[in-house]
């Protein structure tokens, strides 16, 4: 085969080569060791001076020719290849950037702020105690009696026994912090206590873990109409009502002494409970004037000061609020529950802002 030949026939492979590893296969053929160019350039050892010359000269324009053409090309396909990619991975950058997951408030945790923003501007502050409780903090300086159901296995979390026969237990209640409260504090005392809470119950509106706020006022002329003014301005602001009805009706707690179960008025429209507005009632908490033998356990002479108290579930009023149906879901963790009922973490209730 001539070299002219031989040069058309590799410059058209090359320009035929559709990628890069096509051409090199076609490099390799033309100027590899065992290549078609190379094979030539062996021969070049039996020729004679003047023709390995001659031969020489115009085996190394055809080598550098299609060097060059395979140059050339790979230039080409590497630019469409990298236009094609561009082409694929293209990003418009007018687009909305993608969208991030986004953690929410749990409803507890906003009824949480929200009640301590309330109590707050009622000159209350707040007052904290420990989970595990001892059966003086949880029971006895409250006033409950050994017989009590609260202090039986099926209604109470208990520790193992220590060596002196007495047991440890989940606080059922967060009234040990009043009691904390009144042996470290003088009166006037005026707290409330928000925090977990443990029993053995679990249904629709009962979980072993709950959470509870409870209130205590201490000092020398609080009454039963303080009482019923402080829970009347806390559900108007809690609820957002201008008014509300509320019902005292006589009930038994061993550690108040009168003490009654509240209940506020309502009425359901268009399947919503609307608090503040009806004639039916709901009970939403329990209250009543301190026991003297409270008082006397938490160091304060029942002759010389008086003083009420109450307590709630958060998450039973969280629910009433914002008319979730299952206590139970509370705990479930379900990100798209907590989207549908959590709020924005800068949504931080206020008084002056708004609460909900």
């Amino acid at each position: 085969m001539s070299l002219s030949t031989l040069a058309q026939e590799i410059l058209a492979e090359v320009a035929s080569a559709a990628d890069e590893p096509q051409l090199e296969a076609v490099r390799v053929s033309a100027l590899g060791k065992k290549g078609s160019i190379s094979e030539r350039m062996k021969s070049l050892g039996a020729m004679s001076p003047e023709e390995r010359k001659e031969a020489g000269a115009a085996l190394n324009v055809l080598k550098d020719k299609v060097a060059e053409a395979i140059s050339v090309r790979k230039t080409y396909l590497q630019e469409q290849a990298l236009e094609q990619r561009l082409a694929s991975e293209k990003i418009d950058v007018t687009l909305p950037v993608r969208p991030q997951q986004q953690g929410t408030v749990h409803p507890v945790s906003q009824v949480w702020e929200e009640v301590v923003q309330i109590f707050g501007d009622l000159g209350f502050s707040v007052a904290e105690g420990p989970h595990i409780e001892d059966d003086f903090h949880n029971f006895d300086a409250l006033n409950i009696p050994p017989e009590h159901p609260a202090r039986q296995e099926h209604d109470t979390f208990f520790f193992n026994e220590k060596p002196d026969g007495s047991r440890m237990v989940l606080r059922t209640h967060t009234s040990p912090v009043q009691i904390r409260t009144m042996l470290s504090e003088k009166p006037p005392i005026r707290i409330i206590a928000p925090g977990r809470t443990f029993r053995s119950d679990s249904d629709m509106t009962h979980t072993p873990m709950f959470n509870q706020i409870e209130g205590l006022v201490i000092d020398e002329t609080t009454t039963l109409g303080n009482l019923k003014w402080v829970l009347a301005e806390f559900c108007k602001a809690f609820f957002e009502v201008d008014d509300v009805k509320m019902r005292f009706r006589a009930s038994h707690f061993p550690f108040t002494e009168p003490s009654m179960e509240v209940d506020i008025n309502y009425a359901r429209e268009g399947g919503k409970l609307i608090i503040g507005h009806g004639d039916k009632w709901l009970e939403i908490l329990g209250s009543g004037m301190v026991h003297p033998a409270v008082l006397q356990s938490g160091g304060i002479d029942p002759g010389k000061y008086q003083g009420f108290a109450f307590g709630m579930g958060l998450d039973r009023i969280a629910m009433l609020k914002y008319g979730i149906p299952d206590l139970r879901a509370f705990f479930e963790a379900d990100l798209r529950w907590l989207r549908h009922y959590g709020f924005r973490a800068l949504q931080v209730p206020t008084l002056v802002g708004g609460l909900s």
